[in-house]
C-alpha cells in the first residue's frame, strides 16, 4: 500500500510526513521546501489479538506497542501543487508523476486560513478553495494524458483494452476502467470522446483509483475551526479529518528520546520524567489538554485510509494453531492487511502463491474448525492454512 500526500505549497506536508515517519525533512514556513518526494514508512494501527487470545504476540512483520498492532505502510510527501500544475506550472509534472503508484491520497490543506494557494502568508485563505484546485489540477493531468492518446483509443474495437495499456502505470484494473466508464455514461467501444467526457471519466477513475481524504491541518491554530466546518459542509464529514501535525511530530520526537510514553494516535501520554524545564514542562501540559479534548488525529488519517476508504481488515496467519506460532515458536508474528471480503485462499496467495496453489483447507485458530478455501476472512482472524505441499 502507497499512499500519497499532497496539497499546494507551505500547508504542512512534510511536517505530517516527517510526524507519520519520524524522517526529518525540510520544514519551513515558505512554499516549495519539498523539491524531490520524500518517501518512507509509517503505520497503520490496530488493536492486536493478543488481547483477546489472552498470550503475548512476538511480532515479525509489523510491531506491537502495549497492545496495539502497527503494520507498515509506505508513505510519500510529494512537491506542492500551483494553479496550472498539469501543464507544468510550479513543480507539476514532477509532482503529478509522483503520484501514479498511490493507491490513495491525504490532501493537507491550511485550516488556520493563514496560507495562499501559493504558499505565502495570507490572513483569511479559505482551504476549501484549494482543496477545489488540486483536485482539478490532478483531474486536468489525467484527462491531459487520456487526450493525448485518444486517436489511437478511437480506433480500437475494446476501448478498455486500449486504456488499460496506456494507464497501467497508473495502478488501475481494466475492472476500474470499466466501471469509471460505466459511471461517466461512456461507451467504450471505438471511443472517440470528446474533452468533456474525457474529463468526466478522468474525475471517476480518480475516485475509484486515488480516494482522497482531506487533512484540515494547524486544527490546533485559533480560527480553524470555522475552516474546518466549512471543508465538511463542502465535501462531507467522512473526507475532512482536523488534525495537527506539528503537535504530532513534537509528541513522537518526545517519545522517541523517553521524555513521554506515547502511543501514536492515543489521547493520553505517560509523563516519564518530572524534573524537566518549566517551558518544557508547559507544552507538555498544553499538549496533554488540547490531546484530551481533541487529538491530533494523525493516526487516524492513515487508519481512516487503510480501513475505511480502501477497506481493509487485519488476520494473522499461524502455523500452529493452538500456540497461534509459526514455526519458529513466534506468537502471532505476522498481521496481514488483506481487503474486507477477502478469502482464506486470497490470504494463502498473500503470503506466497505456491502455498495458494497448494491450499487443501484452513484451520481457524480460535475455534479449532475446518474453514474452506471460500470461507470470508474477519478482522482478526487467526488462520491456519493446511496444504499439500511438503514442508521443508
Amino acid at each position: 500500500m502507497l499512499i500519497g500526500i499532497v496539497g499546494a505549497p507551505n500547508k504542512g506536508k512534510s511536517t505530517i510526513f516527517s510526524a507519520l515517519t519520524l524522517i526529518d525533512v525540510a520544514i519551513a514556513d515558505y512554499p516549495f521546501t519539498t523539491i524531490k518526494p520524500n518517501i518512507g514508512i509509517t503505520y497503520a494501527t490496530n488493536e492486536c489479538v493478543e488481547n483477546e487470545l489472552h498470550t503475548k504476540c512476538r511480532a515479525r512483520n509489523s510491531l506491537c506497542v502495549n497492545g496495539t498492532r502497527m503494520i507498515p505502510v509506505n508513505i510519500v510527501d510529494v512537491a506542492g501543487l500551483v494553479e496550472g500544475a498539469h501543464e507544468g506550472k510550479g513543480m507539476g509534472n514532477q509532482f503529478l508523476n509522483d503520484l501514479v503508484a498511490a493507491d490513495a491520497l491525504i490532501l493537507v490543506v491550511d485550516a488556520s486560513g493563514k496560507t495562499d494557494s501559493l504558499g505565502n502568508k495570507k490572513d483569511g485563505s479559505n482551504p476549501v478553495d484549494d482543496v477545489k484546485m488540486v483536485k482539478r489540477e490532478i483531474v486536468e493531468w489525467l484527462s491531459g494524458i487520456v487526450k493525448r492518446h485518444m486517436n489511437t483509443i478511437s480506433k480500437r474495437n475494446d476501448g478498455v483494452d486500449a486504456l488499460y495499456e496506456i494507464l497501467t502505470s497508473f495502478k488501475v484494473t481494466k475492472d476500474d476502467i470499466k466501471k469509471a466508464a460505466e459511471s461517466a455514461s461512456l461507451i467504450t467501444n471505438k471511443p472517440n470522446w470528446p474533452d468533456s467526457e474525457i474529463e468526466k471519466f478522468s474525475k471517476e477513475l480518480l475516485k475509484i483509483t486515488k480516494p482522497l481524504l482531506i487533512a484540515a491541518n494547524k486544527s490546533d491554530v485559533a480560527g480553524s475551526k470555522e475552516n474546518v466546518a466549512l471543508l465538511k459542509k463542502e465535501f462531507g464529514d467522512d473526507k475532512v479529518v482536523a488534525c495537527s501535525g506539528a503537535m504530532e511530530l513534537a509528541l513522537r520526537k518526545a517519545a522517541k528520546i523517553g521524555v513521554i510514553e506515547y502511543v501514536p494516535g492515543s489521547r493520553e501520554f505517560k509523563w516519564l520524567h518530572e524534573n524537566e524545564s518549566d517551558e518544557r514542562k508547559q507544552a507538555l501540559k498544553h499538549m496533554r489538554d488540547f490531546l484530551k479534548d481533541n487529538g491530533t488525529n494523525i493516526q487516524e488519517l492513515i487508519n481512516k485510509i487503510a480501513f475505511g476508504i480502501l477497506g481493509n481488515i487485519v488476520v494473522y496467519p499461524v502455523e500452529d494453531e493452538n500456540k497461534y506460532t509459526d514455526h519458529f515458536g513466534n506468537v502471532l508474528h505476522d498481521a496481514v492487511m488483506v481487503k474486507k471480503g477477502s478469502t482464506a485462499l486470497d490470504l494463502a496467495n498473500a503470503i506466497h502463491t505456491d502455498l495458494g496453489k497448494s491450499m487443501l483447507y484452513g484451520i481457524d485458530a480460535k475455534t479449532k474448525m475446518r474453514i474452506a478455501k471460500e470461507y470470508v476472512l474477519k478482522d482478526k482472524d487467526v488462520i491456519k492454512i493446511v496444504s499439500s505441499a511438503k514442508p521443508k
